[in-house]
């Protein structure tokens, strides 16, 4: 057994704790968060069926930008779908046998990265070029980039110039699976490539990458536009006023009490 093996075992076992509770602290924060007004985004759905279609053609289409810069929409919808080809594709890592869909993309996942890579190159373009975009970016929004384009341009490079052992990857981590450490290949470009993902999953949750989850609790999106049939009432409005605050309250409902009388 490798120094690498037990190293990168490690760093796996605490970044995906970090990335569950971390995504699950954000999640539930999200929840916690009042709601207090009616304020979806007109026009908006009067039904929930139809804050539900809204919600998808957000999630999926991205309606919203599409609507606001054709340009930035082209690019975040293939953004997202390389992205996801390309994760599907490295399922056959942690599964065995190979399912038959996951067959499937893998050709498709492959080109999918060099589309991942021009997407990301166009979105840092647009931050480093578009004056009104580079004004409101931060730092932490040119470091998540670059470490995007460095797990893409890695990966690509480790399947068409330096190839690594796929077979002794894939058992490594099957074998963390099922809390087993077995050999890792110790070539350099897979070492950085692999610590270059332990480092994204564990900034994930701190990061402005975490918008996905966000969108569902967006009142903005997840609001029908029916004030007039049905009442807004915020959780924070039933929570029982204590202390002064509930003396202050008793002592202003006294007079409504007296003239209900």
């Amino acid at each position: 057994m490798t120094l690498a093996s037990i190293v990168f075992a490690v760093l796996f076992y605490a970044a995906t704790a970090i990335l569950l509770i971390g995504v699950g602290l954000r999640i539930a924060r999200y929840a916690r968060a009042p709601a207090p007004l009616k304020i979806p985004t007109t026009p908006a759905p009067t039904t929930r069926t139809g804050v539900v279609g809204r919600m998808l053609s957000e999630v999926v289409f991205f309606y919203s930008l599409f609507k606001s810069n054709k340009w930035i929409w082209i690019l975040a919808w293939v953004f997202h779908l390389a992205l996801l080809l390309v994760l599907l594709r490295h399922l056959r890592y942690f599964i065995e046998p190979v399912w038959g869909w996951v067959v499937l993309v893998q050709p498709f996942g492959v080109y999918a990265g060099f589309a991942l890579l021009a997407g990301l190159v166009a979105l840092w373009i647009r931050r480093l070029f578009v004056e009104r975009i580079r004004y409101i970016s931060a730092p932490s929004d040119h470091l998540m980039l670059g470490l995007l384009v460095a797990i893409t341009a890695s990966g690509l490079a480790m399947k068409f110039l330096w190839h690594t052992d796929v077979t002794a990857v894939k058992v490594f981590f099957l074998g963390l699976l099922r809390f087993e450490v077995h050999p890792l290949p110790t070539d350099p470009l897979l070492l950085l490539h692999l610590l270059l993902v332990v480092a994204l999953m564990v900034v994930f949750p701190f990061s402005k990458l975490l918008h996905a989850p966000g969108i569902f609790f967006s009142p903005t999106r997840n609001q029908a536009d029916n004030p007039r049939e049905r009442r807004h009432t915020s959780w924070v409005a039933r929570v029982e006023p204590t202390g002064a605050a509930a003396s202050s309250e008793a002592a202003g409902a006294a007079p409504n009490a007296r003239s209900e009388d």
